[in-house]
Parts: C-alpha cells; sequence; structure tokens
C-alpha cells in the first residue's frame, strides 16, 4: 500500500462526507486493482527505426515505400491532402473520419528523388521521403512547410503496443495552434501538452492541461503556407513544441519543432496545405460537416446548476420576460434528475415538467436537459436494468462490470464504442423528448469516475467493443465521449427527424463536430477564467469545431459587476451564448448586478437578437465550408506577422472585427487591424489597416468593427432579415453572403450572394442570380457613409 495515496483517502473521506468519501476511495483502489491485473506489465523493450529503404511499390496517389524495418504508406487525395503511415497502416478505421476517404489523386506521381530518397509530387503539394525515412511536405514552389524526422518505436519484448515518438521540424517563422481545447492560447506556447481528455476536478485557469477536449490536431501557420497535421490515434501521449527563432545565434534561422510521444496505436497522419480557409476545408470534407444547429441555438441560454424547482425555473424566466430582456433557452442541470440518476425526473421538485416545457415554447423558450453517461448501478433503476439486459455496460478483463462512483453514487458506464450500445442508448432519448426538452447537453464524459487518488476515470484495462476490434480503455478514453454525442444525435434523428438535434458535449474528438459542438467547462470566475473564454473557443474552431462557448461569469465564484458584464458582452459574440454556475456560485441574472449592468446586459442581448441571421448564416456557412464563426486575426492574412501573435481579438465571420475588453478598469484598448478600411460600429469612423489604433472601450460596450463593403444581414424592427451594408472604400467593391433560415428541419437554403459597388456617387446593393444581377429584394440600411447612415 503507498502510504500517500492512504493519507489522501483518509482527508478525502473527512471532506466530502463518509458515504461517497468511501465511495470514491474504493473506487480509487478499484481501479488500481483492475490495472495491476489487467493491463499487461511493461517489461524489457526493444528500440526500432525504420532503416534504409529497400523496394518501392508505386499505387494510386502516391504508393509503398518498405524499409528494412517497417513500410511507409503515402497517398495524395484529390483535394491535395496528405495521409501517410507507417508499418503500412491505413486510414482506416478511424473515429475521425467521416464516411469513405478522399480519393487518391490519379495525377499524384511516386518517383525517384536524390540520395536514394523517393518523393510524391501533385499540384498542391511536394512530398519528400528521403531514404531512412523523413518525410517532408514541400509547396509546390519547393518551400518546406514540415519535415519529420524518421521515427522511433519501443516494443514490448512479449509483444502489446508499441510507444513512439515522432520529432517534426517547422519553419522559424512558424506559430502552432489547436490541440483541442487548451487554455493556453489561442496560441501554443512552449511547453508539453497532453492528449488524455481530464475533468481537471476544479474551477480551471490558464495554467490547466490538459482539459476536457484534446484532440492531436495542429494548424502551423507561417509565411510559406498554413498547414494542418492530424496524427490519427486516440492513445494518451504528449505533444511538446517549441518556436523557432530567425537569425538565432550565428544568424542562422533554428527551425521550430513538434515532438509527439505516445503510448500506443498507429502512427499515421494526415496533412492539408493552403490558405486557412482552404485547410479547415479540407479538414471538415475529411472528418465531417459540423452540425447545423437550429436557430434559437444561436441565441441565448440560461443555465444553472441548481434551480432547485419548477417554480424557481418559472421565476428567472419570469424576471427576463419582465424586464423585457430576450431569451431563447433555459438549461436544467442534475438537481432535475431524480437522485441524480439519468433519464429521471424529481418528481416533487417538477410535478409538471412536460407543462412547463409547454408553457416555455409557447413564448419562444426551449427547455436543454443535462445527460450523464453513468448510470446508478442499483436493481430498479430502469436504465440500469435495461442495459444489464442490453449487456451495454463496460465491463474488466476478467468480464465483470466496471463500477465507478459519480453523483447518483456507484454507477456503470455504457460502452459508447459498440454499434448496438449506441443505438439502445440513443433510443432512451425518448424519455427526454416526451418530457418536451429541445436540446441536450452531455456532462462528465471524458468519462470522468470520481477518485479519492490516481485519474477520475476508469481503469485503462476496461474493456471496449472498439467497433468489433476489441480493445481496452487507452485506446477507447478519448473517443468515448465523441461515440456517446453520436449515440445521442442519431437518437434524436430517428425520434424527432423533422427537427435538428441539438446536442453539446463536455468532451470529444477531432470529428465531433458532426454531432454537435461543446463549451468551455468549469471556467474559475476572475479575469483570467475570461481570457481563456476566447482562448478554448477559437482553439477549437480551428481544430474543425465551430460552436461552443464559456459559461458567462465562470462556473464557480461571484465575479464583480465589471467582470460579469465583461464577460456578458463577449459572450454575446460567440457562438454558444450562455450564462451558467454551479450550485456553491453567486447568480447570474444580469439583474442581480445592480441597474447599470442590467441596462449594458440588455444592450448586448438586443443586438444579438439583431445579430441573429448574419449566426444563422455563419452556421450554415460553417457546415459547408468547415470555417469557424470565430477567427484569428490572421484568417485571411496568414502572411502578417503582427496578427498571428494577436490573441485579444477575433474575427466573427468574414465582417465584424470584436475587441474583447479582458483587463479590468479598462475603457480603452487597442486593436490590431487587418488590411482595408474597418468602420468602428457604434461611431462609424473609418479606420485603415493594416496597423494598429487605439478605440474607447467604456462599460456599455465593446469595440466592434466592420469590414469595409460588408454586407451584415441582420433582424430588422418588424423581426424581417434586413442587410446591414458598410460601404466600400470610394472606387471599391464589396459583398456578402446570406443564409436565410427558418431554424428547423435539415433542409439547406441557398445561399445568396450580394454584392456591393459605386455607381458614380450611389451606392448600389445587387443580389447574383443565375440569370444576372437584381436590386436587393430585401431592405438595405447604408453604413459609413459621410453623411451617416441612409435607408435605400
Amino acid at each position: 500500500m503507498n502510504g500517500r495515496d492512504l493519507v489522501r483517502s483518509m482527508k478525502v473521506v473527512g471532506s466530502v462526507g463518509a458515504a461517497q468519501g468511501l465511495r470514491t476511495v474504493r473506487a480509487a483502489w478499484r481501479r488500481r486493482r483492475a490495472d495491476a491485473v489487467g493491463l499487461p506489465p511493461r517489461g524489457a523493450e526493444r528500440a526500432r527505426v525504420p532503416g534504409p529503404v529497400q523496394e518501392v511499390l508505386p499505387g494510386p496517389g502516391g504508393g509503398v515505400i518498405r524499409f528494412s524495418r517497417s513500410e511507409l504508406r503515402v497517398t495524395v487525395a484529390v483535394n491535395g491532402a496528405v495521409f501517410w503511415g507507417w508499418d503500412g497502416v491505413s486510414p482506416e478505421p478511424s473515429y475521425a473520419l467521416a464516411g469513405r476517404c478522399p480519393e487518391p489523386d490519379p495525377r499524384a506521381v511516386l518517383e525517384p528523388d536524390k540520395d536514394g530518397g523517393w518523393r510524391v509530387v501533385a499540384e498542391r503539394v511536394t512530398v519528400v521521403i528521403s531514404r531512412h525515412g523523413a518525410v517532408e511536405v514541400k509547396t509546390p514552389g519547393g518551400v518546406t512547410l514540415r519535415r519529420d524526422l524518421p521515427p522511433r518505436w519501443w516494443e514490448p519484448v512479449d509483444g502489446g503496443a508499441a510507444r513512439w515518438m515522432q520529432r517534426s521540424e517547422v519553419a522559424a517563422d512558424a506559430r502552432f495552434f489547436g490541440l483541442g481545447g487548451r487554455a493556453s492560447g489561442p496560441r501554443l506556447k512552449d511547453g508539453t501538452y497532453r492528449l488524455w481528455n481530464t475533468d481537471p476536478g476544479h474551477a480551471l485557469g490558464p495554467g490547466d492541461d490538459p482539459l476536457y477536449i484534446t484532440m492531436p490536431v495542429q494548424v502551423v501557420v507561417a509565411d510559406a503556407a498554413t498547414h494542418l497535421v492530424f496524427h490519427d490515434t486516440s492513445w494518451d501521449g504528449t505533444v511538446t513544441l517549441r518556436e523557432g527563432e530567425e537569425g538565432a545565434g550565428s544568424g542562422h534561422d533554428r527551425a521550430g519543432t513538434c515532438e509527439m510521444r505516445m503510448d500506443g496505436g498507429p502512427l499515421r497522419c494526415w496533412v492539408m496545405v493552403g490558405t486557412p480557409a482552404r485547410v479547415l476545408r479540407a479538414w471538415a470534407a475529411l472528418t465531417g460537416a459540423p452540425a447545423l444547429p437550429p436557430a434559437w441555438a444561436l441565441g441565448h441560454h440560461h443555465a444553472r446548476w441548481g434551480f432547485g424547482s419548477e417554480q424557481e425555473v418559472r421565476r428567472i424566466v419570469s424576471g427576463y420576460q419582465e424586464r423585457g430582456l430576450p431569451l431563447d433557452a433555459v438549461h436544467l442541470d442534475i438537481d432535475h434528475y431524480d437522485e441524480h440518476q439519468v433519464f429521471t425526473v424529481d418528481q416533487d421538485a417538477f410535478p409538471k415538467l412536460p407543462q412547463l416545457a409547454e408553457d416555455l415554447r409557447r413564448d419562444g423558450i426551449r427547455l436543454v436537459s443535462i445527460v450523464d453517461p453513468a448510470v446508478k448501478a442499483a436493481p430498479g433503476n430502469a436504465v440500469y436494468d435495461s442495459g444489464t439486459a442490453e449487456d451495454a455496460f463496460v465491463r474488466d478483463a476478467s468480464g465483470q462490470l466496471v463500477r465507478g462512483v459519480v453523483w447518483p453514487g456507484e454507477a456503470v458506464f455504457p460502452d459508447f464504442t459498440n454499434a448496438r450500445v449506441r443505438k439502445w442508448w440513443g433510443g432512451l432519448y425518448e424519455e427526454r423528448v416526451g418530457q418536451g426538452f429541445s436540446g441536450f447537453w452531455h456532462d462528465m464524459n471524458e468519462p470522468t469516475s470520481f477518485a479519492a487518488f490516481g485519474e477520475s476515470t476508469l481503469p485503462r484495462s476496461a474493456r471496449h467493443a472498439l467497433e468489433g476490434r476489441g480493445g481496452d480503455h487507452r485506446e477507447a478514453h478519448n473517443v468515448y465521449g465523441l461515440c456517446m454525442a453520436r449515440a445521442g444525435y442519431e437518437g434524436l434523428l430517428e425520434l424527432a427527424p423533422r427537427e435538428r438535434p441539438f446536442v453539446f458535449s463536455r468532451s470529444g474528438w477531432a470529428g465531433m463536430q458532426r454531432y454537435g459542438g461543446t463549451w468551455s467547462g468549469d471556467l474559475a470566475t476572475g479575469w483570467p477564467g475570461l481570457r481563456v473564454s476566447l482562448s478554448l473557443v477559437m482553439g477549437l474552431g480551428l481544430c474543425g469545431v465551430p460552436y461552443s462557448g464559456p459559461d458567462v461569469g465562470g462556473f464557480d465564484g461571484s465575479p464583480s459587476p465589471e467582470l460579469y458584464l465583461r464577460w456578458f458582452q463577449l459572450a454575446a459574440y460567440l457562438p454558444l451564448f450562455r450564462t451558467h454556475a454551479s450550485l456553491r456560485a453567486g447568480r447570474r441574472e444580469p439583474w442581480e448586478f445592480g441597474p447599470e449592468v442590467l441596462e449594458h446586459a440588455r444592450v448586448a442581448l438586443v443586438e444579438r437578437r439583431r445579430l441573429l441571421p448574419y449566426f444563422v448564416t455563419l452556421a450554415h456557412l460553417a457546415r459547408r465550408t468547415g470555417a469557424p464563426y470565430v477567427r484569428p486575426l490572421w484568417w485571411s492574412a496568414p502572411e502578417d506577422r503582427a496578427l498571428r501573435d494577436c490573441e485579444d481579438a477575433f474575427l466573427l465571420g468574414d465582417c465584424l472585427l470584436v475587441a474583447p475588453v479582458l483587463d479590468p478598469g479598462a475603457d480603452r484598448r487597442a486593436v490590431q487591424l487587418p488590411r482595408g478600411r474597418w468602420y468602428d460600429t457604434a461611431t462609424g469612423r473609418a479606420y485603415e489597416g493594416p496597423g494598429q489604433i487605439l478605440l474607447d472601450a467604456p462599460m456599455s460596450r465593446l469595440p466592434v468593427l466592420a469590414r469595409s463593403g460588408a454586407v451584415v444581414p441582420v433582424r430588422g424592427d418588424d423581426g424581417g432579415l434586413e442587410l446591414e451594408v458598410w460601404a466600400p472604400a470610394p472606387g471599391r467593391t464589396g459583398g456578402g453572403l446570406v443564409v436565410p433560415d427558418t431554424g428547423g428541419g435539415e433542409d439547406e437554403p441557398e445561399i445568396e450572394r450580394y454584392v456591393t459597388r459605386w455607381e458614380g456617387r450611389k451606392l448600389v446593393v445587387e443580389l447574383e442570380r443565375e440569370d444576372g444581377m437584381i436590386a436587393s429584394p430585401r431592405p438595405v440600411l447604408i453604413r459609413g457613409l459621410d453623411e451617416g447612415s441612409a435607408q435605400m
């Protein structure tokens, strides 16, 4: 027995109460014993490198290169994406990929290169393989974007999963982004990042890593081009990043480096090269189009752990209505369950839940339910009984059910890597739909199991189906939340085929956007937590997950009126706009912070409602192109190094630049502008970029700028769709895309393409049609003219 763990066990029992504390102690020891018995001991290992080239077999889009101790499969797809896999592995099976892999590019040719190496030459990229196994990705012009050195494996002598290491070099000027949801970002600083989805167990801040969603997805931005690299393995591992330095030492550049160390799984990766927009389009084509949220989900959500009763929900909703504040959804946390048991309702606190849902819906407000994966392990619990009959729960290496501890106490966990279990679980949402819920947020699905010491998750030796291949939790852990999201999404499609499923999940992995979005998890209340909010949303967007947002005010604490308001103002421009807090935290209703904050929050809510058609358009464009709603300032100009280093502002689509206030006491802030003319939306004043400007940021609003020539769809006073057009510079043209949407179903409306141009001193706004241009059929409001706004 480890003395340190014994001390921890005693402390836990004393801090959380005897019953739950003892459960977490037993769970921790059970987990340790299960892994001691169920995992093969790591004994002697032998190191391996590829060795020299022995044979080359050309094939469609590339071919197979055999080395003395491994073989490398290289394929360039028709969309320019490059795949390579060591030990001959293919792209499938993969939890990240959606549907079939892209077809190989028939024009890509495998041919000899200098010094005994080989290369695959394609239209958008050249891949060079050295005779000892280094892999280099180059632009068509011959500029090296990435060089992977020959990998190294450490194989157990007695068999089993091999650890591996891959070291890569990038340009000295390159900057790293991505790796899922990272509190340190969005630009990833030098350091080591773990790839293991983790509930930190406390309100998180800038130094916490890893968090709920980790992905082996990097976006690397350099002068020559942007590239995305995805190492397709779900095992535990680390990524160590080090930015390069130009002119280091004797005047020579020092390359940036990335070192991946993985505990197992295949060594295979995809690389996509081009502009940020092209890279994210290729990534979405590979991993799946983002799910389209219903229009109401792009409005304002109010949540709390601890509403406690139907009467309290009605009181909060009445508070919004009496003050004329827009509200689109209310979320119920675990306290609405019967003793925290999933797919149940506390009939004492919520005796008429379907009536409550109907009343709210009549007022345009949807009800959203939390759904946890843990099922109370007690006969008589309907979900436990049906899951037992279905053999749905995770078992250990000896065939016994894996038991953990979560909110309902002793719990078991569905194996979402089994298609049969996903279908069973998806059918359980019928109970939620019958109660009147319109949307679902998945929590605790890393998966989390409370433990007095060690990792708060399932034993690594726990067995999973893994789509029939079989394996253990080392491989299944990171995709557990992804597979749960799939189960819920597909179940809802069957239960309500005419409605768009609304699912967002605390945990997930590459490809999770196919089933919905996410939120930031338990952010610490404080100014650092506010800054982390933006980092997480931007980083996840670059990994292909466009719909996300934070808990306004932080999860666990009492924000000052200033902090709450600045958080609220930022969230009003993020995809998921939700206030939320824990049972122990202060209130989050806008009127709880005084009349001044209430009026400023009202402005933010009204502006969000006005911009709803723009958010709907961004959602449709994300589905069709993979472009996130929230984009870094360098999105359209990755060669601008000043923009690459800017982390405190963002582009909302192509039209708007939002500069949130992230520091206390600030009433002005510097803003780094991309190239072109930008209008302050509050004053109408024009600024020319690139360059830095200083803008007023009073408590009443955030600085928001509109791009010259932009066409922004907005909600008019009568509720109809109007076009807010920001005048292009004299002699210039502009334009924008609009996707009108009724908010329901999976139908994809046609994109309306508008063009703005000058005819002498008159600004013309036209709609592009197949048979030519016509005057805008929608009302137009011109902004940015010298004489102020004018109605057309």
